[in-house]
């Protein structure tokens, strides 16, 4: 393990087909003003939005409806959710919904009593905070980013085709999260694939850099190996209780800064899918799922020792009379195959993009220095260019 850390995680996760029944103890401990805040109307059409509602009334909170929060959460909808939250003075913000919910959720939390320019002051320049933060709570409705149990808020500025996201402290956290796998089982297959291949981006992330003997990296690849098996029951059968709790409870862990400590990390395959996104709005783990293998491909000779021992630890590639170059590239290909039985888009130009937009979308990333090799502008472009 390399260097001294610290590790906090002050989320507390209620977890199970029984955990809803835990919200009202924890709306107790808040005043009476609710900013409720979802999506597009899935929870309406589920019936989660009822059971909110009634859990709500029943502690005798005034609710403030806070709707409509896009898959990639645009600053004029930031605006406007801090003018609610500021206006009424909310006392929670509770969050129900997936990651892009809860992204938002923590942005408003930050930005609502912000003096200046939010975009300006905590993303564009990733600013300390001063001011007033608004408690955030979470009740899950898909798996994949992790966003119930960390800092991390995105968000998308569509005139300046710029998503960037931020890091925030402890404080910003979710106070808690409520976490019922039965919730996530209307999600459309699609969507649960895109939030499985987010899981294994955050994992792989973190995994695919150094060279030192970290417990962080046995316990991602018991991570991944686990997921990929949940993933393949949960697409053979949506309804599998054991394989939707497993990813639930795998997305949580795969990005609350645990398996990242004692070593560096490289977010290199989140830095292009933003860039990605901001483009072409589409769904973020698509977007990771696009750029990933043309990235890897292009760092697996630099990093070739990590990339063999995931192929033999999570694959199971047999090594025998092979090349630690060849195990790697058998490790990928056992990566792209199952990204396949997933219905992953392994394309970027199936989510929109075209090569006209390549320069455009490569100056929007961020280069990052964590991994086995430092891209260069002309080698950002060329990933773009195999993701084609």
């Amino acid at each position: 393990m390399l260097g001294n850390f610290t590790y906090e995680n002050p989320t507390k996760l209620y977890f199970g087909k029984d955990a809803l029944s835990y919200l009202q103890d924890e709306l107790a401990l808040y005043g009476p003003n609710v900013q409720f805040i979802y999506g597009g109307g899935s929870v309406k059409r589920n019936g989660i939005y009822e059971k909110i509602m009634t859990v709500l009334q029943a502690a005798h909170k005034r609710v403030i409806e806070d709707g409509g929060v896009m898959p990639n959460p645009t600053l004029d909808k930031l605006y406007e959710g801090c003018r609610a939250a500021k206006e009424q003075k909310a006392d929670l913000l509770l969050a129900v919904g997936g990651g892009s919910v809860c992204d938002y959720a923590k942005a408003v939390a930050v930005s609502a009593y912000c003096e200046t320019d939010p975009w300006d002051t905590y993303y564009a320049h990733m600013r300390r905070i001063k001011n007033k933060i608004i408690p955030v709570g979470c009740v899950l409705t898909m798996a994949g980013t992790g966003s119930e149990m960390n800092g991390g808020s995105v968000i998308t500025n569509t005139a300046e085709k710029r998503k960037i996201a931020r890091v925030f402290d402890a404080r910003v956290f979710p106070r808690f999260a409520v976490l019922n796998p039965e919730f996530t089982m209307t999600v459309p297959k699609y969507q649960m694939a895109a939030g499985c291949y987010d899981i294994m981006s955050h994992l792989m992330e973190q995994y695919f850099s150094g060279t030192d003997d970290t417990a962080s990296d046995y316990i991602a690849e018991g991570m991944m190996r686990s997921l990929v098996h949940s993933s393949r029951q949960a697409i053979r059968d949506p309804q599998d209780y054991e394989a939707r709790s497993n990813i639930m409870w795998l997305a949580s862990w795969a990005l609350n800064s645990f398996i990242g400590k004692g070593k560096s990390q490289d977010w290199m395959v989140h830095m292009l899918g933003q860039s990605l996104g901001a483009y072409t709005n589409a769904t973020h783990g698509m977007t990771l799922a696009a750029v990933s293998l043309p990235y890897y491909r292009h760092i697996v000779k630099a990093g070739e020792a990590k990339f063999a021992r995931f192929a033999q630890t999570v694959w199971q590639v047999r090594p025998d009379g092979k090349t630690a170059a060849d195990i790697a590239a058998e490790g990928l290909q056992c990566l792209e195959a199952w990204m396949r039985s997933l219905g992953l888009v392994l394309h970027a130009r199936e989510l929109g993009m075209t090569e006209e937009m390549i320069p455009q979308i490569a100056e929007g990333v961020f280069i990052t220095h964590g991994g086995y090799e430092t891209l260069t502008r002309e080698a950002v472009e060329d990933i773009l260019q195999q993701s084609l």
